[in-house]
């Protein structure tokens, strides 16, 4: 391998490594589960007694079926039903 192809792969390395690490730091923002503000079958996870996980709940701002936002923000999240919760809603 010859000096230029050895900088020009090391340099290519390196853009891939810093783009790596700028997609980690924006995928470690903090997050929180948030009850009652997912429309139907858009739940992150939790829909209530025999429901299996994402996509199961069955009605929009379903108390007991929780999605994930931005850390901070589900209490001030305003739907026809009241606000975001931090534990679910009967």
């Amino acid at each position: 391998m010859t000096s230029r192809s050895s900088l020009a792969l090391t340099a290519l390395l390196v853009a891939s490594l810093g783009a790596g690490a700028a997609q980690a730091q924006k995928a470690a923002k903090p997050m929180e589960k948030c009850y009652g503000v997912s429309l139907a079958g858009k739940n992150d996870c939790k829909a209530g007694a025999g429901t299996s996980c994402a996509g199961t709940s069955v009605r929009n701002y379903q108390g007991d079926a929780w999605k994930l936002v931005p850390a901070g923000t589900c209490t001030k999240i305003k739907t026809p039903k009241g606000f975001g919760s931090l534990t679910a809603k009967a």
